[in-house]
Protein backbone atom coordinates (compact mmCIF):
# COMPACT_ATOMS: atom_id res chain seq x y z
CA UNK A 1 0.00 0.00 0.00
CA UNK A 2 1.29 3.53 -0.98
CA UNK A 3 2.20 5.05 2.61
CA UNK A 4 0.58 8.17 1.38
CA UNK A 5 -2.93 6.16 1.67
CA UNK A 6 -2.58 5.20 5.08
CA UNK A 7 -2.04 8.88 6.57
CA UNK A 8 -5.01 10.44 7.78
CA UNK A 9 -5.57 14.29 6.05
CA UNK A 10 -6.66 16.80 9.06
CA UNK A 11 -8.33 18.74 6.24
CA UNK A 12 -10.67 16.55 5.05
CA UNK A 13 -13.92 14.99 7.16
CA UNK A 14 -13.29 11.99 8.78
CA UNK A 15 -14.68 8.73 7.23
CA UNK A 16 -17.79 6.68 8.74
CA UNK A 17 -15.08 4.15 10.38
CA UNK A 18 -12.92 6.57 11.38
CA UNK A 19 -15.68 7.81 13.31
CA UNK A 20 -17.09 4.50 14.71
CA UNK A 21 -13.45 3.75 15.79
CA UNK A 22 -14.39 6.25 18.32
CA UNK A 23 -16.96 3.85 20.18
CA UNK A 24 -14.53 1.17 20.92
CA UNK A 25 -12.26 3.63 22.36
CA UNK A 26 -15.05 5.28 24.23
CA UNK A 27 -15.66 2.08 26.33
CA UNK A 28 -12.04 1.07 26.94
CA UNK A 29 -11.63 4.47 28.51
CA UNK A 30 -15.01 4.11 29.79
CA UNK A 31 -14.87 0.50 31.49
CA UNK A 32 -11.51 1.63 32.57
CA UNK A 33 -12.43 4.59 34.72
CA UNK A 34 -15.64 2.55 35.89
CA UNK A 35 -13.71 -0.45 36.57
CA UNK A 36 -11.09 1.69 38.96
CA UNK A 37 -13.54 3.99 40.34
CA UNK A 38 -15.65 1.08 41.63
CA UNK A 39 -12.92 -0.58 43.56
CA UNK A 40 -11.90 -4.14 43.79
CA UNK A 41 -15.58 -5.12 44.98
CA UNK A 42 -17.18 -4.80 41.60
CA UNK A 43 -14.82 -6.31 38.44
CA UNK A 44 -15.62 -4.45 35.07
CA UNK A 45 -12.57 -5.63 33.17
CA UNK A 46 -13.39 -8.71 31.44
CA UNK A 47 -16.04 -6.36 29.54
CA UNK A 48 -13.27 -4.94 27.62
CA UNK A 49 -13.64 -7.73 25.64
CA UNK A 50 -17.10 -5.73 24.33
CA UNK A 51 -14.44 -3.08 22.07
CA UNK A 52 -12.71 -5.69 19.69
CA UNK A 53 -15.70 -7.64 19.11
CA UNK A 54 -17.40 -4.17 18.48
CA UNK A 55 -14.00 -3.08 16.14
CA UNK A 56 -14.47 -6.54 14.14
CA UNK A 57 -18.25 -5.35 12.60
CA UNK A 58 -17.08 -2.64 10.48
CA UNK A 59 -13.04 -2.70 10.55
CA UNK A 60 -10.72 -4.88 9.34
CA UNK A 61 -8.22 -7.67 11.45
CA UNK A 62 -5.41 -5.65 11.72
CA UNK A 63 -7.40 -2.90 13.53
CA UNK A 64 -9.27 -5.27 15.09
CA UNK A 65 -6.60 -6.55 16.52
CA UNK A 66 -5.32 -2.87 17.82
CA UNK A 67 -8.30 -2.23 19.80
CA UNK A 68 -7.60 -5.74 21.67
CA UNK A 69 -4.05 -4.40 22.14
CA UNK A 70 -6.00 -1.20 23.52
CA UNK A 71 -8.33 -3.05 25.88
CA UNK A 72 -5.41 -5.17 27.51
CA UNK A 73 -3.67 -1.90 28.28
CA UNK A 74 -6.67 -0.98 29.82
CA UNK A 75 -7.09 -3.82 31.91
CA UNK A 76 -3.46 -3.85 32.87
CA UNK A 77 -3.95 -0.20 33.66
CA UNK A 78 -6.56 -1.16 36.42
CA UNK A 79 -4.37 -3.48 37.66
CA UNK A 80 -1.55 -1.20 38.07
CA UNK A 81 -3.88 1.47 40.00
CA UNK A 82 -4.94 -1.31 42.07
CA UNK A 83 -1.51 -2.36 43.04
CA UNK A 84 -1.68 -6.25 41.59
CA UNK A 85 -0.55 -5.81 38.28
CA UNK A 86 1.39 -9.40 38.36
CA UNK A 87 -1.67 -10.95 40.11
CA UNK A 88 -3.03 -14.13 38.93
CA UNK A 89 -6.60 -12.07 38.42
CA UNK A 90 -5.52 -9.59 36.31
CA UNK A 91 -3.05 -11.69 34.42
CA UNK A 92 -5.79 -14.17 33.15
CA UNK A 93 -8.08 -11.34 32.29
CA UNK A 94 -5.21 -9.66 30.17
CA UNK A 95 -4.74 -13.37 28.63
CA UNK A 96 -8.68 -14.10 28.42
CA UNK A 97 -9.23 -10.57 26.27
CA UNK A 98 -5.82 -11.78 24.64
CA UNK A 99 -7.40 -15.04 23.36
CA UNK A 100 -10.62 -14.22 22.62
CA UNK A 101 -9.07 -10.97 20.66
CA UNK A 102 -6.97 -13.60 18.61
CA UNK A 103 -10.34 -15.45 18.11
CA UNK A 104 -11.77 -12.64 16.72
CA UNK A 105 -9.03 -11.30 14.45
CA UNK A 106 -8.98 -14.47 12.68
CA UNK A 107 -12.68 -14.44 12.33
CA UNK A 108 -12.46 -11.51 10.89
CA UNK A 109 -9.58 -12.56 8.47
CA UNK A 110 -11.93 -15.14 7.40
CA UNK A 111 -14.32 -12.96 6.89
CA UNK A 112 -12.54 -10.38 5.18
CA UNK A 113 -10.78 -13.23 2.84
CA UNK A 114 -14.35 -14.53 1.76
CA UNK A 115 -15.23 -10.79 0.56
CA UNK A 116 -12.76 -10.41 -1.11
CA UNK A 117 -13.29 -13.87 -3.18
CA UNK A 118 -16.74 -13.00 -3.02
CA UNK A 119 -16.05 -9.69 -4.80
CA UNK A 120 -13.77 -11.27 -7.49
CA UNK A 121 -16.70 -13.99 -8.48
CA UNK A 122 -18.52 -10.75 -8.96
CA UNK A 123 -16.44 -8.69 -10.94
CA UNK A 124 -15.98 -12.19 -13.18
CA UNK A 125 -20.01 -12.38 -13.39
CA UNK A 126 -20.12 -9.04 -14.55
CA UNK A 127 -17.92 -9.14 -17.02
CA UNK A 128 -19.49 -12.59 -18.68
CA UNK A 129 -22.94 -10.68 -17.90
CA UNK A 130 -20.83 -7.90 -20.83
CA UNK A 131 -19.77 -10.17 -23.30
CA UNK A 132 -22.75 -12.73 -23.23
CA UNK A 133 -25.68 -10.37 -22.87
CA UNK A 134 -24.42 -6.70 -24.42
CA UNK A 135 -25.81 -3.68 -23.05
CA UNK A 136 -28.92 -2.09 -24.92
CA UNK A 137 -28.74 1.29 -26.20
CA UNK A 138 -30.96 3.48 -24.80
CA UNK A 139 -32.19 4.55 -27.97
CA UNK A 140 -32.50 2.28 -31.12
CA UNK A 141 -34.46 4.54 -33.92
CA UNK A 142 -37.47 5.79 -32.77
CA UNK A 143 -37.37 3.93 -29.84
CA UNK A 144 -36.26 4.03 -25.87
CA UNK A 145 -35.18 0.83 -24.59
CA UNK A 146 -34.66 0.25 -21.07
CA UNK A 147 -33.74 -3.63 -18.95
CA UNK A 148 -33.83 -5.23 -15.87
CA UNK A 149 -32.18 -8.29 -15.04
CA UNK A 150 -31.89 -9.94 -11.73
CA UNK A 151 -30.37 -13.36 -10.91
CA UNK A 152 -31.82 -15.34 -8.37
CA UNK A 153 -28.81 -17.19 -7.35
CA UNK A 154 -27.24 -15.02 -4.94
CA UNK A 155 -24.19 -13.33 -5.49
CA UNK A 156 -24.73 -13.82 -9.99
CA UNK A 157 -25.09 -11.50 -11.65
CA UNK A 158 -26.73 -13.64 -15.07
CA UNK A 159 -28.32 -16.90 -15.43
CA UNK A 160 -30.65 -18.53 -17.84
CA UNK A 161 -32.85 -15.29 -18.78
CA UNK A 162 -31.64 -13.40 -22.23
CA UNK A 163 -32.52 -10.59 -24.07
CA UNK A 164 -31.21 -9.05 -27.03
CA UNK A 165 -31.83 -5.82 -29.35
CA UNK A 166 -30.83 -4.96 -32.72
CA UNK A 167 -31.51 -2.25 -36.11
CA UNK A 168 -32.38 -4.05 -39.34
CA UNK A 169 -32.74 -1.37 -42.09
CA UNK A 170 -35.73 0.79 -41.11
CA UNK A 171 -36.98 -1.45 -38.26
CA UNK A 172 -36.45 -3.03 -34.66
CA UNK A 173 -35.69 -6.54 -33.98
CA UNK A 174 -35.78 -7.31 -30.48
CA UNK A 175 -35.94 -10.94 -28.29
CA UNK A 176 -36.80 -11.78 -24.70
CA UNK A 177 -35.81 -15.33 -24.04
CA UNK A 178 -35.90 -17.93 -20.74
CA UNK A 179 -33.48 -20.90 -20.76
CA UNK A 180 -35.03 -23.88 -18.76
CA UNK A 181 -32.15 -24.80 -15.99
CA UNK A 182 -29.68 -23.23 -14.09
CA UNK A 183 -26.04 -22.84 -14.14
CA UNK A 184 -23.20 -22.94 -16.07
CA UNK A 185 -25.26 -24.54 -18.97
CA UNK A 186 -28.55 -22.16 -18.79
CA UNK A 187 -25.82 -19.46 -19.58
CA UNK A 188 -23.85 -21.86 -22.08
CA UNK A 189 -27.31 -21.49 -24.17
CA UNK A 190 -28.15 -18.20 -23.50
CA UNK A 191 -24.84 -17.12 -25.20
CA UNK A 192 -25.87 -19.18 -27.98
CA UNK A 193 -28.83 -17.78 -28.71
CA UNK A 194 -28.01 -14.71 -28.39
CA UNK A 195 -24.92 -15.10 -31.11
CA UNK A 196 -27.64 -16.47 -33.11
CA UNK A 197 -30.08 -13.92 -33.09
CA UNK A 198 -27.59 -11.02 -33.77
CA UNK A 199 -26.84 -13.00 -36.65
CA UNK A 200 -30.28 -14.04 -38.04
CA UNK A 201 -31.49 -11.10 -37.48
CA UNK A 202 -30.23 -9.69 -40.38
CA UNK A 203 -30.30 -12.41 -42.72
CA UNK A 204 -34.02 -13.89 -42.15
CA UNK A 205 -36.96 -11.43 -43.83
CA UNK A 206 -39.35 -12.14 -41.42
CA UNK A 207 -39.87 -13.40 -37.93
CA UNK A 208 -41.37 -16.94 -38.48
CA UNK A 209 -38.05 -17.43 -40.27
CA UNK A 210 -35.83 -16.11 -37.99
CA UNK A 211 -37.43 -18.16 -35.21
CA UNK A 212 -36.50 -20.99 -37.71
CA UNK A 213 -33.14 -20.36 -37.91
CA UNK A 214 -33.03 -19.82 -34.36
CA UNK A 215 -34.20 -23.20 -33.77
CA UNK A 216 -31.62 -25.18 -35.82
CA UNK A 217 -28.92 -23.16 -34.19
CA UNK A 218 -30.24 -24.74 -30.78
CA UNK A 219 -30.32 -27.66 -32.35
CA UNK A 220 -27.18 -28.33 -33.20
CA UNK A 221 -25.79 -26.84 -30.26
CA UNK A 222 -27.63 -29.74 -28.18
CA UNK A 223 -27.03 -32.37 -30.35
CA UNK A 224 -23.43 -31.56 -29.30
CA UNK A 225 -23.55 -30.74 -25.78
CA UNK A 226 -27.28 -31.42 -23.98
CA UNK A 227 -26.34 -34.20 -21.25
CA UNK A 228 -27.46 -37.56 -21.88
CA UNK A 229 -29.74 -37.78 -19.12
CA UNK A 230 -31.77 -34.81 -19.98
CA UNK A 231 -32.01 -35.66 -23.92
CA UNK A 232 -35.17 -33.70 -25.02
CA UNK A 233 -35.90 -31.84 -21.88
CA UNK A 234 -33.41 -28.44 -22.69
CA UNK A 235 -35.69 -25.72 -24.10
CA UNK A 236 -35.68 -22.26 -24.40
CA UNK A 237 -39.05 -19.64 -24.52
CA UNK A 238 -38.38 -16.79 -26.94
CA UNK A 239 -40.61 -13.90 -28.09
CA UNK A 240 -39.05 -12.41 -31.28
CA UNK A 241 -40.58 -8.86 -31.85
CA UNK A 242 -40.47 -6.42 -34.95
CA UNK A 243 -41.23 -2.69 -34.97
CA UNK A 244 -40.82 -0.62 -38.01
CA UNK A 245 -39.88 2.99 -38.11
CA UNK A 246 -43.01 3.96 -40.49
CA UNK A 247 -45.71 1.85 -39.19
CA UNK A 248 -47.55 2.39 -36.10
CA UNK A 249 -47.68 -1.74 -35.41
CA UNK A 250 -45.59 -4.34 -33.62
CA UNK A 251 -45.22 -7.74 -35.06
CA UNK A 252 -44.64 -10.64 -32.77
CA UNK A 253 -43.67 -14.11 -32.52
CA UNK A 254 -43.74 -16.34 -29.35
CA UNK A 255 -41.73 -19.72 -29.20
CA UNK A 256 -43.70 -20.59 -26.18
CA UNK A 257 -42.81 -17.11 -24.14
CA UNK A 258 -45.12 -15.50 -22.30
CA UNK A 259 -46.99 -12.60 -23.67
CA UNK A 260 -46.04 -8.56 -23.21
CA UNK A 261 -47.41 -6.23 -21.17
CA UNK A 262 -48.37 -3.12 -23.54
CA UNK A 263 -49.52 0.25 -21.46
CA UNK A 264 -50.81 3.29 -23.32
CA UNK A 265 -50.62 6.66 -22.98
CA UNK A 266 -53.78 7.28 -21.17
CA UNK A 267 -52.98 4.96 -18.40
CA UNK A 268 -54.57 1.55 -20.07
CA UNK A 269 -53.15 -1.48 -20.17
CA UNK A 270 -53.63 -3.97 -22.43
CA UNK A 271 -51.98 -8.08 -22.38
CA UNK A 272 -52.59 -9.50 -25.48
CA UNK A 273 -53.37 -13.21 -26.93
CA UNK A 274 -50.76 -14.58 -28.68
CA UNK A 275 -50.63 -18.09 -31.13
CA UNK A 276 -47.39 -19.00 -29.40
CA UNK A 277 -45.22 -22.11 -31.26
CA UNK A 278 -43.19 -24.63 -29.49
CA UNK A 279 -39.87 -23.37 -27.22
CA UNK A 280 -36.83 -23.14 -29.78
CA UNK A 281 -35.49 -26.71 -29.38
CA UNK A 282 -37.84 -29.16 -29.34
CA UNK A 283 -37.23 -29.81 -33.15
CA UNK A 284 -39.88 -27.19 -34.89
CA UNK A 285 -38.01 -26.01 -37.93
CA UNK A 286 -41.19 -25.03 -40.23
CA UNK A 287 -41.56 -21.73 -40.55
CA UNK A 288 -45.03 -22.08 -41.24
CA UNK A 289 -45.45 -23.42 -37.53
CA UNK A 290 -44.81 -20.00 -36.11
CA UNK A 291 -47.24 -17.66 -36.22
CA UNK A 292 -47.02 -13.71 -36.77
CA UNK A 293 -49.20 -11.79 -34.21
CA UNK A 294 -49.65 -8.41 -34.46
CA UNK A 295 -51.16 -5.25 -32.87
CA UNK A 296 -51.25 -1.27 -32.53
CA UNK A 297 -48.34 0.17 -31.25
CA UNK A 298 -48.46 3.87 -32.01
CA UNK A 299 -46.67 6.96 -30.40
CA UNK A 300 -46.19 7.35 -26.78
CA UNK A 301 -47.07 3.64 -26.51
CA UNK A 302 -44.87 1.14 -24.07
CA UNK A 303 -44.21 -2.44 -24.76
CA UNK A 304 -43.00 -4.17 -21.91
CA UNK A 305 -41.12 -8.55 -22.22
CA UNK A 306 -40.72 -9.93 -19.60
CA UNK A 307 -39.57 -13.41 -18.33
CA UNK A 308 -41.91 -15.58 -16.09
CA UNK A 309 -39.67 -14.83 -13.13
CA UNK A 310 -41.72 -11.80 -12.97
CA UNK A 311 -45.53 -13.21 -13.18
CA UNK A 312 -44.40 -15.95 -10.89
CA UNK A 313 -42.58 -14.61 -8.00
CA UNK A 314 -44.51 -15.37 -5.06
CA UNK A 315 -44.37 -13.36 -1.61
CA UNK A 316 -44.44 -14.97 1.84
CA UNK A 317 -48.23 -16.56 1.89
CA UNK A 318 -47.57 -17.89 -2.36
CA UNK A 319 -49.53 -14.87 -3.70
CA UNK A 320 -47.82 -14.35 -6.99
CA UNK A 321 -47.14 -11.11 -8.36
CA UNK A 322 -50.26 -8.97 -9.62
CA UNK A 323 -47.70 -7.62 -12.46
CA UNK A 324 -50.49 -6.26 -14.89
CA UNK A 325 -51.73 -4.48 -12.23
CA UNK A 326 -48.90 -2.96 -10.73
CA UNK A 327 -47.82 -1.71 -14.09
CA UNK A 328 -50.86 -0.11 -14.37
CA UNK A 329 -49.85 2.17 -11.96
CA UNK A 330 -46.60 3.83 -13.36
CA UNK A 331 -47.88 3.33 -17.52
CA UNK A 332 -47.17 7.29 -17.76
CA UNK A 333 -43.39 6.81 -16.91
CA UNK A 334 -40.32 6.96 -19.07
CA UNK A 335 -38.96 2.85 -19.41
CA UNK A 336 -36.45 3.76 -17.15
CA UNK A 337 -38.66 4.96 -14.38
CA UNK A 338 -41.16 2.26 -15.07
CA UNK A 339 -38.34 -0.24 -14.97
CA UNK A 340 -37.34 0.87 -11.89
CA UNK A 341 -40.83 1.07 -10.27
CA UNK A 342 -41.22 -2.69 -11.34
CA UNK A 343 -38.01 -3.61 -9.48
CA UNK A 344 -38.57 -2.16 -6.04
CA UNK A 345 -42.01 -3.61 -6.17
CA UNK A 346 -41.03 -6.67 -6.87
CA UNK A 347 -38.41 -7.28 -4.48
CA UNK A 348 -40.78 -5.96 -1.84
CA UNK A 349 -43.44 -8.56 -2.82
CA UNK A 350 -40.81 -11.38 -2.74
CA UNK A 351 -39.18 -10.19 0.25
CA UNK A 352 -35.83 -9.70 -1.62
CA UNK A 353 -35.89 -13.43 -2.65
CA UNK A 354 -36.44 -14.25 -6.03
CA UNK A 355 -37.43 -17.91 -7.03
CA UNK A 356 -35.97 -17.38 -10.22
CA UNK A 357 -34.36 -15.24 -12.72
CA UNK A 358 -35.79 -12.16 -14.00
CA UNK A 359 -35.55 -9.88 -17.29
CA UNK A 360 -37.58 -7.34 -18.17
CA UNK A 361 -37.15 -4.94 -21.09
CA UNK A 362 -39.13 -1.96 -22.06
CA UNK A 363 -39.60 -0.70 -25.36
CA UNK A 364 -41.19 2.95 -25.73
CA UNK A 365 -41.83 3.93 -28.76
CA UNK A 366 -41.57 8.06 -29.42
CA UNK A 367 -43.75 10.82 -31.58
CA UNK A 368 -41.36 10.98 -34.75
CA UNK A 369 -42.50 13.37 -37.39
CA UNK A 370 -44.19 11.17 -40.67
CA UNK A 371 -41.30 12.54 -43.07
CA UNK A 372 -38.55 11.51 -41.13
CA UNK A 373 -40.38 7.93 -40.55
CA UNK A 374 -40.96 8.11 -44.24
CA UNK A 375 -37.28 8.71 -45.21
CA UNK A 376 -36.14 6.29 -43.09
CA UNK A 377 -38.17 3.77 -44.93
CA UNK A 378 -37.09 4.84 -47.86
CA UNK A 379 -32.97 4.21 -47.42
Amino acid sequence: MDARQGRVDLGQPWQPSQLLLLIPVVLIVVITAADIATGPEIVLGPLLVVAPTLTAWFAGPWTTAGIGVLAMAGEAANGWYAGSVSSRNVMVEVIAIAVITSLIVVLCAVRDRHARQMARVRSVAEAAQQVVMWPLPRRLGPLRLACVYLAAEEGAAIGGDLYAATRTGSAARLMIGDVRGKGLPAIGEAALLLGAFREAAHQQASLPKLAASLERSMTRYLADFEPEGEAGERFVTALLVEIADNEALVRMTSCGHPAPLLLGPDNTIHVPRLHPAPPLGVGVTDPDNHVVDVMPFGPGDTLVLHTDGVIEARDHNGAFYPFAERAAQWTDHPPEVLLQHIERDLLAHTGGRLGDDVALLAIHRADIPHDEADSRSNR
